[in-house]
């Protein structure tokens, strides 16, 4: 990586060649589909997963020096005090879509750069949709509100409340939605992960959506690995641009 490039497009230049490697990738993840194993939270993981971690990180090992990486499918780098490039990755959000053999998954990626984040992609691979801080966006108009899938009494409850509604199964297909303004709202209150979220908030930060996270709003700050948070984001129409 160019080092006299400002942080913001070295993480861009990162991202962009993360969404090349992840298109490249799609014949090998489709034969993975059916290689599943549930985890101790009786969860699924794909091989698919597996192999999107490990190229993800091998590539984004290259482009920075010293990378604190933390990703969904070990705990390497969740321990670590994060300082110098931070990148936090979910390989494949949304498994049980994806194993299903559904396409509404996608692959989260945020990077942070001596504590401040210095660009976020979410990719849609099979729905042919991306989204890298710094793109333009042609917003839509919907009044849904999308759900997360972990169904508590109190989602339940929200749910029937709501006339128009989505329960899709994939944090970030969701924050997608709500960024581009598919969905006028996205709201999980049983709490994910910050793989789960952490490029959603910040690209919605970086569109004028508002953001809450646990009942505060978001400053866009780093979210701890292994913790939930529970989160609402709010299309905000009036803040586009005239």
């Amino acid at each position: 990586m160019d080092e006299t490039l400002s942080p913001a497009r070295q993480a861009r230049t990162a991202l962009e060649a993360t969404h090349g490697l992840l298109i490249a990738l799609l014949p090998k993840l489709n034969a993975l589909r059916a290689d599943v194993t549930l985890k101790a939270d009786d969860t699924p993981v794909t091989a698919a997963d597996q192999l999107v971690q490990t190229e993800a990180e091998v590539l984004l090992r290259a482009h920075f020096q010293e990378l604190t990486f933390v990703g969904e499918e070990d705990r390497a780098g969740w321990d670590e005090v994060p300082s110098g490039w931070v990148a936090v990755v979910d390989p494949i959000d949304g498994t049980e879509n994806f194993a299903s053999t559904l396409p509404e998954w996608g692959t989260a990626v945020s990077i942070f750069h001596e504590g401040a984040h210095v660009g976020s992609m979410i990719a849609l691979p099979e729905l042919g949709r991306r989204l890298i801080t710094g793109d333009h966006v042609t917003y839509a108009h919907s009044r849904v509100t999308a759900f997360s899938s972990g169904i508590t009494d109190v989602l339940a409850r929200d749910l029937a409340a709501t006339p128009q509604s989505r329960v899709m199964g994939a944090a970030v297909y969701n924050l997608y939605g709500v960024v581009t303004g598919r969905f006028a709202r996205f709201i999980n209150p049983v709490g994910a992960y910050s793989w789960d979220l952490l490029a959603g908030l910040q690209l919605a930060l970086e569109h004028n959506c508002e953001v809450i996270v646990d009942d505060h709003p978001y400053d866009g700050r780093y979210l701890e690995p292994g913790t939930r948070y529970r989160v609402e984001v709010l299309h905000r129409y009036d803040r586009h641009p005239r």
